[in-house]
């Protein structure tokens, strides 16, 4: 095991052993061993099922690794093998640095003992002293963020409080190796975008395990991935190249085998058609269930923000086209985007920008106030208040949750003091969406579909 290799799986196999009726368990503990007395070849009274089957990577430090498959694949088992938690029937496997795992939900954790008990605990069996949890107790409850029900059994929590309560833990032990089994699918946007923050954090020294089904999260978090099926390694390599045979193979099971057709005939150039500002099917969409319907929620000037305090950000809303407030969008429209900002020490050249989100935390889109004001910069004394205000299109997203995060800094693109950002100023949902693949959705042109006439 080389110096910078953290996980090493070489040939590893995990077995069960099934069987149809209970005394059957009691016969295969007796019967071959008396068999081999009397010298005769032992019968088996199980069914073996192979969950994992000569396994073999590395994984070196400071990589993301990200493992994908169906359901049943051996994804759990895996992890679980890593951790120590499960024993392997063949093969090796070994590990350097403390490793921090979040697998299923509560493991860890005794469901009669309060949350504050269980921090104990839990932190106990990944290697901290009474000492060293105390020190941290603080750090680790506000990460959590479940208030009074810290002092409740964790029988009486719900998943998402579950989720935080571990996520919390594994966040404050210091480990090498970091271990998620889908986990942040469960859990608020304002839970779930503190998460992203700190794993993208920790990937900056630290080595990720992470499972999902979500292919587009293996693309955005992981420098490698995995790809299990039925218990064996069936491809490993960039995330981009692995997520596409894995979605390729996901088809082909459920629809038969893909045809790969020639390269079509380069069609004939067609006059550009007149710019649309307006996608045609929109008032079909917009009174249908295909209706992207986007429902926001108001400004938290508490929420988590850092920077120099030279200016704060003190509303931020979308209105319309006419400056009413918006509780609720439909993708496709224009909507305005107000920032608004108290200076507290004199401003030279004020930035202010924004960017939204998805529930990873990637940038989805953005923009900021430099590159129309630094001809002419807004500068302003301290105590005066200003607004920035963004009108765009509000493109068409996936249902989810999203947040917008927006900043104050003065100077210029490349050399400026960061005053405030401010992580998840406002948190809006899309209940539904016509968007039919992709990340986001933009309002088509024109879209039509004819036979060709037989030559």
């Amino acid at each position: 095991m080389s110096f910078d290799t953290v996980i090493e799986v070489s040939h590893l196999s995990k077995s069960y052993q099934i069987y149809d009726r209970p005394q059957d368990r009691l016969k295969q503990s007796l019967y071959p061993r008396l068999q081999r007395l009397l010298g005769r070849p032992p019968g088996t009274y199980f069914q073996e099922f192979r969950a994992l089957h000569d396994i073999s990577f590395e994984i070196k430090k400071g990589e993301t690794v990200g493992i994908i498959g169906r359901n049943g694949s051996g994804k759990s088992t895996l992890l679980q093998l890593i951790c120590g938690t499960l024993n392997p029937t063949g093969g090796t496997l070994r590990t350097h640095g403390r490793i921090a795992a979040l697998l299923e939900l509560g493991s860890g954790f005794n469901p009669e003992f309060t949350g504050h008990e269980n921090v104990y605990m839990n932190a106990a069996l990944l290697g901290l002293s009474k000492e060293q949890v105390d020190a941290r107790y603080d750090d680790i409850v506000a990460f959590a963020d479940i208030g009074a029900f810290i002092h409740q059994p964790t029988k009486t929590y719900s998943s998402g409080m579950m989720v935080r309560l571990a996520f919390a833990v594994i966040a404050h032990v210091d480990a090498d190796i970091l271990i998620i089994d889908e986990a942040l699918a469960v859990g608020d946007a304002f839970f779930t975008q503190k998460c992203m923050r700190f794993l993208r954090d920790f990937m900056k020294t630290g080595t990720v395990l992470f499972v999902s089904h979500d292919t587009s999260a293996v693309r955005s978090l992981c420098t490698r991935a995995v790809w299990l099926d039925k218990g064996r390694s069936v491809m490993q390599g960039s995330p981009k190249d692995v997520c596409e045979a894995y979605l390729e193979a996901f088809y082909e099971a459920q629809q038969g085998k893909s045809v790969t057709a020639g390269a079509a005939p380069e069609a004939a150039a067609q006059p550009a058609a007149p710019l649309e500002l307006r996608d045609p099917r929109q008032d079909m969409i917009n009174h249908s269930n295909l209706r992207n319907d986007i429902r926001l929620f108001a400004f938290d000037p508490t929420t988590a923000s850092f920077g120099k305090g030279g200016a704060q950000v003190t509303q931020v809303q979308f209105t319309d086209i006419h400056g009413r407030p918006l509780s609720w969008i439909i993708g496709g429209e224009d909507v305005v985007l107000h920032i608004e900002v108290t200076a507290h020490v004199p401003l030279t050249s004020p930035i202010v920008g924004f960017y939204v989100k998805d529930r990873l935390g990637q940038d989805l889109f953005g923009d900021n106030t430099y590159l129309s004001h630094f001809e002419q910069p807004l500068a302003c004394e301290a105590g005066e208040r200003f607004m920035a205000r963004f009108t765009f299109n509000m493109p068409r997203l996936r249902p989810g949750d999203y947040t917008v995060t927006v900043a104050i800094a003065d100077g210029t693109q490349d050399s400026h003091v960061q005053h405030q950002w401010v992580h998840d100023a406002l948190v809006f949902r899309s209940e539904t969406s016509s968007v039919a693949g992709g990340i986001v959705g933009i309002p088509m042109r024109n879209i039509t579909m004819n036979i060709i006439p037989q030559s």
